[in-house]
């Protein structure tokens, strides 16, 4: 028998299960709409509606067990191991596909332009960016100094605007953390309305989509899972500052504000190597 004196042990929770089915219905919508079936939106908005519902629900509970008292030392640092880990596990994640890019871009692209490929095929020219030499080399990329570069000065400043508030939270200056995270939730909206933006323009004007070749998909799995990371980041940021407004953290007791401010954090270095690698090289 666990010693509950020792170490919160929570009580069976019905979240996680129906968190997994919710996520289950998602990919399922997004897979059928990838491929045009009939009721394919359907799936996807009762997943996504499914989805909301166990994040309030989940969040909820925690926050009642944070704000019980229930979370202590060994709590506080099995949730930092925990968002340590899973901060890594999301950049093995984001590893394997600038490794993907590597592979195409360094080894894959040269080779099929060299001697032994040329007879198959002739046309074909080693240059980077291309569709590779099954699909014409038809799109145009986006410019670096464009708004990418300008999503990369928002994304900074959102990095700066979240210490601030974090300083702000350790010196108990309640009204500049909430102004500082208030900040940090519109910048990330900002970032997300440029990169629609730019999505819309590629697809429109450029002809860049995500079937367009080599070149496509790993842009689009690259920024796009990038985006989505966004998005959860400011979700937890928009939680966090809810609490922050309804009195919730002390300069002592914080956690909850932390593990966000870490995956932000991430979600800033990230784009980095997506600006540097992706657009401007």
């Amino acid at each position: 028998m666990s010693d509950s004196s020792h170490y919160f042990v929570p009580a069976n929770s019905k979240w996680p299960i129906y968190t997994s089915l919710s996520m289950f219905l998602v990919v399922s919508g997004f897979i059928c709409i990838f491929n045009e079936l009939s009721g394919a939106y359907a799936v996807f908005g009762a997943g996504f509606l499914a989805l909301t519902y166990c994040m309030v629900g989940w969040w909820r509970d925690v926050t009642v067990e944070s704000e019980g008292g229930k979370y202590k030392e060994w709590e506080d640092m099995s949730f930092r191991w925990s968002m340590g880990w899973f901060i890594f596990s999301e950049v093995m994640f984001f590893v394997s596909f600038f490794g993907a890019l590597f592979y195409a871009r360094v080894l894959a692209v040269p080779d099929l332009g060299g001697l032994d490929s040329k007879v198959i095929w002739p046309q074909f020219e080693a240059i980077w960016p291309t569709a590779g030499p099954y699909f014409p080399d038809n799109f145009e990329t986006i410019p670096a100094f464009d708004v990418p570069l300008v999503n990369t000065l928002i994304l900074l400043t959102s990095g700066v605007t979240v210490t601030w508030a974090h300083w702000a939270l350790k010196l108990n200056k309640r009204r500049q953390l909430n102004i500082g995270l208030a900040l940090t939730v519109l910048l990330g909206v900002i970032f997300l309305a440029f990169q629609v933006q730019e999505y819309v323009h590629a697809y429109n004007d450029l002809n860049l989509r995500l079937d367009s070749g080599i070149y496509g998909s790993t842009f689009f799995m690259l920024t796009g899972f990038h985006g989505l990371h966004v998005t959860i980041g400011t979700i937890s940021l928009i939680v966090i500052l809810g609490r922050c407004m309804a009195g919730h953290f002390t300069p002592d007791k914080h956690f909850g504000f932390e593990a966000v401010a870490w995956y932000w954090h991430f979600v800033d270095v990230v784009w980095l190597f997506l600006f540097i690698v992706v657009y401007w090289l």
